[in-house]
């Protein structure tokens, strides 16, 4: 099956309809299972949706409006018959105009549920964080996928306490797991976070170190939103697997050499067998 994960930075980007038909091409093209999307905005003030199809609600689901990112990108698959059930989750206000948000889309129905996995929980502040855990399946394979978007190591109850409360909503579930998103920590030794996943009681592995083919590794190369003073290369978006999935390829994607850029964040797509 193909995976893959973006943070799409959704209707900050320039031309954000342009690049949500090169989003939906890509899907298209390598039909994928289950796909992890950060940065999904709606505006506030932006109308209701009315039954948006495929659909699956959380317990406390803030409504979806007719602008969601996430809401569009089903549509915009629909119409080119690729049928795609979806749930997305409340984060926090961004840039004052949006509720922020993270989705996750699956072949097969999911059932999802959104974990607070910040000490924030005011959709005010910006560290506030909710991770998007969804059951669904891979033809009959059970699969717990998770959408995250972390804080920074430096926060304070940041990146270290956020992790904690995820592991301890999955350490007991029987199903394979992919946590996939933006965890604002780099792949390095040096980073305290990423060591803290690797070495997880989750039992988890870095789809890059494990692929038996890799095309590109970086998902940010310059200065973005969150990382102001960067001019390193970092690879800070994942797809972290139980370690009984076997990884026959990780592909950097939308970086402007095999796919359009389409956000402020490279995506990473793997493919597990």
């Amino acid at each position: 099956m193909n995976i893959l994960t973006l943070n799409t930075h959704s209707w900050l980007e320039k031309h954000p309809l342009e690049k949500l038909q090169q989003l939906a091409a890509q899907i298209i093209r390598e039909d994928y299972a289950i796909i992890a999307l950060q940065e999904v905005n709606q505006r506030i003030d932006s109308s209701l949706a009315i039954s948006p199809q495929n659909f699956h609600p959380t317990k406390e689901q803030l409504p979806i409006h007719e602008d969601n990112f996430a809401h569009l990108l089903v549509q915009r698959l629909k119409e080119q018959g690729h049928d795609y059930h979806w749930s997305w989750t409340y984060n926090h206000i961004g840039y004052d105009l949006y509720h922020e948000g993270v989705a996750l889309l699956s072949k097969q129905p999911i059932q999802p549920t959104a974990l607070v996995v910040s000490a924030e929980k005011d959709p005010n502040d910006y560290r506030t964080r909710v991770a998007l855990i969804g059951q669904t399946k891979v033809g009959k394979k059970s699969i717990t996928a998770v959408s995250c978007h972390y804080s920074w190591w430096t926060e304070v109850g940041g990146f270290a306490d956020e992790w904690s409360k995820t592991e301890a909503a999955l350490q007991n579930l029987s199903s394979p797991l992919i946590i996939m998103g933006d965890f604002n920590n780099p792949a390095s030794a040096k980073y305290t976070g990423y060591e803290l996943v690797l070495n997880s009681p989750l039992l988890l592995q870095d789809s890059f170190l494990a692929a038996k083919e890799k095309r590109g590794e970086h998902t940010v190369e310059k200065a973005i939103d969150g990382w102001g003073e960067n001019q390193e290369k970092l690879r800070i978006d994942f797809i972290f697997t139980s370690q009984e999935m076997a990884i026959s390829s990780y592909q950097v994607v939308f970086d402007g050499k095999y796919t359009p850029i389409v956000s402020d964040h490279f995506g990473v797509a793997v493919t597990i067998q």
